[in-house]
């Protein structure tokens, strides 16, 4: 049987179309990031979920053995290997973190390993963009899931092929960002918008009482460390990250067809309009029937399979109805008045934009 089936909408609403953050919340120090690194391991003690094609794994575990002082041809392991698994390990490192510091890191087959459950990653080097390592991850995999399988059936929770470790890389190498030594500051916004950027630069100079930041474009705001910070830049970084914003969104709606799923920003709003939705149902069952020759039958006469389908269609009347909103709430109430789905939501917001109606960007995912 085949239905349409419909996804539930979910819509924010917000009592204003503004509030206030901290700086540290909606913006980034520039230079203060993580930095990506990535590693080739092997995953061993899997219970025969390794992988079974060895491109990517026969000749790593011959010269991994032959450092240990085990000479092994690797033609001789082709077909043996059922317990190790081809895996790519990644980590973020932050700015600044010491060596002998942890990490976490993550663990993702690249073979075809059918689970990497109750596997222990092998010591891996992470390396960074430049080609030099910055740590060495190493432990056992966690997974948060199970697989059972049987001959007929099988239990699987969670993805099986990707795995976590907790504080599972070590640091070996600092990346390093002197900020003592700098005259001026930047902050990158995370959502670049002029009015939040301009707000961020007037909040720090109503705060410190000086005309120290300036807003750039629309992701930047250059700040400037006064005399008396000159040796303690950290202390007013920190001061500066404390500072509320009043942030400003663009009247903007979100629509996932895919799921269904619709967001609407807080400073949406709609013109007066009148709008009429009727809503299609189709069902389609398939309920194929058996015929049995009847008794005494030609010998060429075979049972067979006969398709039964059945259609059904149904539609909802629709009136015409007034719609309008000034703001968010307003907005859903009216359209919740016309008992629409969240695929006749879609609809209507698609059909609103093209009128002109809905004073918003229509953005679909």
């Amino acid at each position: 049987m085949r239905k349409i089936l419909f996804v539930l909408a979910i819509i924010p609403l917000f009592v204003s179309s503004s509030y206030a953050e901290r700086i540290k919340d909606i913006a980034n120090w520039a230079g203060v990031r993580e930095n990506q690194l990535v590693g080739y391991g092997l995953v061993v003690g899997l219970n025969g979920t390794g992988d079974k094609d060895g491109t990517y794994l026969y000749q790593p575990i011959a010269n991994m053995l032959s450092r240990m002082g085990v000479t092994v041809n690797v033609r001789d392991l082709k077909g043996k290997v059922k317990n190790v698994a081809a895996v790519m390990v990644t980590a973020k490192l932050p700015t600044n973190i010491k060596p002998g510091s942890k990490i976490d890191v993550q663990v993702s087959s690249i073979g075809d390993a059918k689970s990497l459950q109750g596997g222990t990653l092998l010591m891996t080097p992470l390396i960074g963009p430049d080609g030099e390592v910055y740590a060495v991850a190493q432990g056992p995999i966690s997974i948060g899931g199970f697989i059972a399988a049987g001959r007929a059936a099988q239990a699987i929770k969670n993805h099986q092929n990707v795995g976590y470790i907790p504080e599972g890389a070590i640091v070996e190498k600092t990346v390093t960002v002197n900020l003592g030594a700098k005259s001026e500051l930047q902050l990158l916004l995370q959502f670049p918008d002029i009015t939040t950027a301009q707000s961020i630069a007037e909040k720090i100079n109503r705060s410190f009482k000086s005309s120290l930041a300036k807003a750039v474009d629309p992701s930047t705001v250059v700040i400037y460390v006064p005399d008396k910070y000159k040796e303690n830049v950290l202390d007013f970084m920190a001061q500066i990250e404390k500072i509320e914003v009043t942030t400003d969104e663009p009247a903007r709606v979100v629509i996932n067809e895919r799921t269904g799923t619709v967001v609407i920003g807080s400073n949406v709003k709609l013109s007066p309009v009148a709008l009429a939705h009727g809503g299609l149902t189709i069902t389609i069952r398939e309920a194929p029937q058996v015929v049995q020759p009847p008794p005494l039958a030609p010998e060429t006469a075979r049972t067979e399979v006969v398709p039964r389908t059945e259609l059904k269609v149904e539609e909802r009347q629709a009136s015409l109805t007034e719609v309008k909103g000034s703001t968010v709430g307003e907005l859903v109430k009216a359209l919740n008045a016309l008992g629409v789905t969240p695929k006749d939501l879609i609809s209507i917001l698609q059909a609103l934009k093209t009128a002109g109606a809905l004073k918003a960007e229509l953005i679909i995912m």
